[in-house]
């Protein structure tokens, strides 16, 4: 999916694939859920009737081992993934992160029933790391539909350019039908430009150009911009700002 929200934009996909992403972090984040619900079945049974603990050195120095090499690689994912705005790298660490938990959630139970001999301790612990893992896996799963959906950019990122565009109404100009949604890295802004009616179209263009070029330093990284330029004083300016005019 990576390879595939990388690929350049063709004839049919002009926008390119970048939501590509969203299909691998849902699908992680369901793997994710499917994995608690595996452990969840296997904690009810041993709650409700609890047996001794088979091989519990084996399983220790085995989840010991699995822990530090899943963390060490889910950091990296995670860190990767933050910069690059990559929803899947994300979800691929987060994943790693709840094999981490699953195998804390071992060493943990295992310890409390050697150190209490109450069987019951080490489900219980189960129990709660499988709870853990759902939340993190209903986390993706939504994130990744509402980048289906065209979901907005981050209130922060709205507000920075909210602010441009403030700033530049000193200009005599105002701004309306500002829009922005995301898909995966990318990012997609678009708004109405009114400008005085005695402007020419290059001032007009000008202006728009300076507009989206700051809009692009304060949001850098994989943002387009579109602009559309309309006279200030033409009441057909203010009658398409509804997503359907």
């Amino acid at each position: 999916m990576l390879r595939l929200a990388a690929s350049p934009p063709d004839e049919e996909h002009p926008y390119g694939f970048s939501k590509a992403e969203y299909l691998a972090a849902g699908i992680e984040g369901a793997l994710i859920v499917l994995a608690a619900a595996g452990i969840l079945l296997t904690a009810v049974p041993r709650l409700l009737n609890p047996e001794p603990l088979d091989a519990p050195l084996l399983g220790l120095s085995v989840s010991a081992a699995a822990s530090v090499i899943n963390l060490a690689v889910a950091i990296v994912l995670l860190r990767v993934g933050k910069k690059y705005r990559s929803i899947a790298l994300e979800a691929d660490g987060k994943h790693l992160m709840t094999d981490v938990w699953t195998s804390v959630g071992v060493i943990l139970g295992v310890a409390l029933v050697f150190a209490t001999g109450w069987l019951r301790l080490d489900p219980l612990v189960a129990l709660g790391v499988a709870a853990h893992i759902v939340w993190t896996g209903v986390g993706l799963v939504r994130r990744s539909a509402s980048g289906l959906l065209d979901g907005a950019i981050p209130q922060a990122d709205r507000d920075a350019i909210q602010k441009v565009l403030t700033e530049y109404s000193q200009y005599g100009v105002t701004f309306h039908a500002l829009r922005t949604r995301r898909a995966a890295a990318r990012r997609f802004v678009s708004f109405h430009l009114l400008v005085p009616d005695r402007w020419s179209v290059a001032r007009a263009h000008r202006l728009s150009e300076e507009i989206e070029a700051r809009i692009r330093t304060v949001l850098p990284h994989n943002v387009s911009v579109f602009t559309h330029i309309e006279p200030i004083s033409d009441p057909a300016s203010y009658e398409d700002q509804g997503l359907d005019r």
